[in-house]
């Protein structure tokens, strides 16, 4: 498995006992500098910008992302409750798939609702002519697959063959524009300025014949614009020039880079035993808590991890469930490896959080909101037995 670099930040100095454990931890002053390189390119190019709920909903900051962000972007009704509830601006919501019971909040809840399919457009035709009648307004997008593949891993790919996600461009036809007031695509996952570029200029051409009549391009998430390598006055430039060119306003959807290395999963050693190797069991679960770790895969990187010229002999973490995989990795840990010993993992705010399950009766970490820059640090939830029965009858 590939680690996943994180960078420890703030975080170097925080007291891990100050919180309980399993605990995330999110750090409000590296959302404010996340958000505001955001902001910037949003400023400087013109665009608006929105952040992917599906990345990162912890709405008790949905006051701090609606300081910098133009809104949100949704995956379907309950998201759009969310967004509505809680966050400020606009709302645009996709669906792979919608069920049409949930159509008439949605119509109500977005400003823009995104299709997988003119088939679905087609078919949800009469409801959304009917919320127009009550008085809802949105406008309409039509998701589309480039068809030009730049992702890393397939699972991760929505150009990989045969993908679910989007019309394919390649059948795109003045019909199917019927009714749709702008086209959307999403095809990274954590890349950098260069896959954006390459995947335009594959995909203009085949949308040339419609930029005088689309009112705004949405080019979808995985841009990780907050990271410190990437290419944001190239990113800029190019952003300034697509809307010079075809006349449409343009959307991002990031939701990694709202909260890059923003949060740490605080754990705790439970039990050490030696099965050829040292083997601990730990209050944080693969499968439960990070579960990125067993789909993608990826190694989380560790919090103060002793390198690999260290002499502290690497010990096997997993978690409490019965799953025979949910192994999180091999590290050398910067504390001794006993019972009680605590430990985080780095970049957590996003996805980790969003994904928790209560498998096997695994109890779902704490939430805790801290601000390196005042040293704040409140619990925003803890969940108990209850949150796990109540949801399975």
């Amino acid at each position: 498995m590939e680690t996943r670099a994180g960078d420890p930040g703030a975080f170097a100095r925080f007291d891990l006992s100050r919180v309980d454990s399993p605990a995330f931890v999110v750090d409000a002053a590296a959302l404010r500098r996340n958000l505001g390189v955001l902001a910037d390119v949003r400023d400087r190019s013109g665009i608006r910008l929105l952040a992917a709920m599906k990345a990162f909903s912890m709405w008790r900051v949905a006051p701090l992302i609606g300081e910098y962000l133009d809104g949100v972007c949704t995956s379907g009704l309950w998201e759009a409750k969310l967004a509505g509830e809680f966050y400020r601006g606009e709302v645009a919501t996709y669906c792979a798939g919608y069920k049409a019971a949930d159509l008439p909040e949605i119509c109500r809840l977005s400003d823009h609702i995104i299709f997988n399919s003119p088939g679905q457009i087609a078919r949800f035709a009469p409801d959304l002519a009917a919320a127009r009648a009550r008085g809802d307004t949105f406008d309409v997008g039509l998701r589309i697959n480039p068809l030009h593949a730049t992702g890393e891993v397939p699972r991760y790919d929505p150009c990989a063959p045969h993908s679910r996600l989007g019309f394919p461009v390649d059948q795109l036809t003045e019909a199917h524009l019927e009714g749709v007031n702008g086209i959307h695509f999403h095809s990274l996952c954590e890349q950098d300025f260069e896959p954006l570029k390459a995947t335009w200029e594959a995909l203009r051409p085949r949308l040339q014949p419609w930029f005088g009549r689309l009112q705004w391009l949405n080019f979808g998430g995985g841009h990780h614009i907050t990271r410190a390598d990437y290419q944001r006055d190239a990113l800029v430039d190019f952003l300034t020039s697509v809307q010079a060119e075809t006349g449409c306003a343009l959307y991002l959807e990031p939701g990694e880079a709202v909260a890059l290395d923003a949060g740490i999963l605080v754990g705790t050693v439970l039990d050490v035993a030696d099965n050829g190797m040292p083997v601990a069991v730990t209050d944080i679960s693969a499968t439960c808590h990070m579960p990125d770790v067993i789909e993608a895969p990826y190694r989380p990187a560790m919090l103060g991890e002793q390198g690999e010229d260290s002499p502290v002999e690497p010990v096997r973490l997993g978690g409490p469930s019965c799953l025979a995989g949910d192994v999180i990795g091999d590290y050398r840990l910067p504390v001794a490896c006993e019972p009680g010993a605590r430990f985080a993992f780095l970049d957590q705010a996003h996805y980790s959080m969003v994904k928790t399950t209560t498998f096997n009766g695994v109890p779902l970490p704490s939430i805790w909101l801290w601000d390196s820059e005042t040293d704040a640090l409140e619990c925003v939830r803890r969940f108990a037995y209850e949150d796990f029965r109540d949801r399975l009858s």
